[in-house]
């Protein structure tokens, strides 16, 4: 059985799944301290099911991490080494950072020689010298994780793996992150995101060891895994090696549970929690990644990530009258109490549902002084704010099948624009703790290869290879583990003849990681 869990701005999820048979669910509100919200919730559920003794694996998406950056907050001092020159110095790294963020982890920079072209040639030889001296002065500043990237490296990593070695040498106790194992092939954003890992190592390993031991102090001793942003899970080690790719692991395991119940593998997924409503397609039954540059906390990326449209809309959100305003503020995990419905005094959009007969929630006399037509301009406002969100969503006009979960997705009746099928499946309201509990292990890389030094099928061959490596290393039984996604893109106007291939690798959690086994 495995135990999921999903933490929520407003509510934290859990559910017990019996292989795809769902045993229990509890929903408690989230709390200040994120773990504490965990171990409430599987308390609660484990009360109720009594199955403590069967749980084989809890898997976790949790907040803490995307909070972590968006706070400024227990960021490890990191600096970023790239290796290029005498290229690239007119774009120093860090470039266009936020201020706040950039002196959240001392905003160090380091440029040395190294790097490749596109075909893989070497702009310059590597540094090694150059890359002591920065190491020494690193640890005068007491930086204690550095991020290292190298041009065109996803073509050839050689340069960041033995710029890696060096600094292993000199400095064994910092930890160090490899652009090509972080992001694709833009330069930039796959510093970023190296740079955003390797800052995130310190509150990834406080945070998993906080919930191993809620995890033991119940009494479970399940091994923990975490949900990553691609509908996937991984282990703990894999996890703290490579925490950013949690990030928006909650609209991801809403989608993956939205395909679990209702058997929808292509379409639009419509979560609305209390405090925000996120958007996305699925495409075989995993979330569609975004294809451009996404923003993370104001410093542009490129690893994968859900494509995802998120908006300040859901039961907690604030309703102003006149004139009629929906959100962005929110009562969040307080709307129980200060809702209407609940005995409070604040207007939220539960309240609007609750008032047009679209809810049964509370008590609906707290909400009869609402005026009809306040409360139905107010539904038809948050309908209207949906739908348009779904059509930005879609890749044509056609209508597509349209699947709501989330506790919020009371606030919408029965017919939406867009939508073939508008799907509202049992148990909708914890699709996100079920997302994580059915979740598999999955490995991806994207390289880019001169087609004129190797055939085509070699490079596909390859790039297969490394990501199902990737996967094995996540937590996934070899046994198991299938292509589930092969992507080629001529690289045009650049010669060699020069194609990137994409390659995403999914398997079962090996019987060697799970209790007991």
């Amino acid at each position: 059985m495995f135990l999921g869990v999903d933490v929520g701005g407003t509510n934290t999820d859990a559910v017990l799944m019996d292989g795809r048979e769902l045993v229990g669910a509890s929903k408690v509100p989230t709390t200040a301290d994120v773990t504490a919200g965990i171990t409430a919730a599987i308390s609660e559920l484990l009360s109720q099911t009594g199955r403590r003794a069967a749980v084989d694996a809890v898997v976790v998406g949790t907040t803490h991490f995307t909070n972590a950056l968006l706070e400024h907050a227990n960021l490890a001092p990191t600096a970023v080494m790239r290796l290029s020159l005498p290229a690239t110095e007119l774009l120093p790294p860090l470039v266009e950072w936020p201020d706040g963020l950039k002196n959240a982890i001392g905003g160090h920079a380091y440029m040395v020689g190294g790097g490749n072209e596109f075909d893989g040639r070497e702009i310059s030889p590597l540094d090694r010298q150059a890359i002591r001296e920065s190491v020494q002065n690193m640890r005068n500043r007491d930086i204690r994780a550095v991020a290292v990237s190298g041009v065109f490296s996803p073509v050839d990593p050689a340069h960041e793996e033995l710029a890696a070695a060096v600094i292993r040498e000199f400095a064994p106790e910092m930890r160090v992150c490899l652009s090509h194992e972080n992001g694709r092939i833009g330069l930039l954003e796959r510093e970023n995101a190296a740079a955003l890992n390797a800052c995130l190592g310190e509150v990834a390993a406080t945070t998993i060891h906080g919930i191993e031991s809620a995890l033991q102090t119940l009494g479970l001793e399940a091994p923990l895994f975490m949900s990553q942003n691609d509908g996937t899970l991984m282990d703990t080690s894999f996890a703290q090696q490579f925490p950013v790719l949690t990030i928006s692991s909650g609209p991801t395991n809403s989608m993956r549970g939205a395909a679990y119940l209702t058997g929808v593998t292509d379409g639009i997924v419509v979560d609305i929690g209390g405090t925000s409503t996120d958007v996305g397609a699925l495409v075989r039954g995993f979330p569609r990644e975004s294809a451009v540059a996404v923003e993370l906390a104001g410093v542009r990326t490129n690893f994968r990530i859900p494509d995802v449209e998120s908006v300040a809309l859901g039961g907690g959100s604030v309703v102003g009258i006149d004139p009629l305003r929906i959100g962005p503020d929110s009562v969040g995990y307080r709307l129980t109490s200060e809702a209407l419905a609940f005995g409070g005094d604040t207007l939220t959009a539960t309240d609007l549902a609750v008032a047009s007969g679209l809810a049964r929630l509370g008590d609906p006399t707290l909400v009869s002084h609402v005026a009809c037509e306040v409360a139905a301009s107010g539904v038809s406002e948050i309908r209207a704010r949906v739908e348009s969100q779904v059509d930005r969503m879609k890749l044509s006009r056609a209508d597509v099948p349209v699947v709501l979960v989330g506790g919020g997705s009371i606030l919408l009746g029965e017919t939406l624009a867009g939508a073939s099928r508008l799907l509202r499946p049992p148990h909708a309201d914890v699709a996100n703790a079920i997302g994580a509990a059915i979740a598999q292990v999955s490995g991806q890389v994207e390289r880019v290869y001169a087609l004129d030094s190797g055939s085509r099928e070699e490079a596909i061959a390859d790039c297969t290879a490394a990501a199902v490596a990737r996967a094995t290393d996540a937590g996934a039984d070899p046994a198991t583990v299938e292509v589930v996604d092969v992507e080629e893109v001529p690289l045009t106007y650049i010669p060699s003849n020069a194609t990137r291939v994409r390659v995403k690798a999914v398997g079962d959690i090996a019987p060697s990681a799970l209790r007991g086994t």
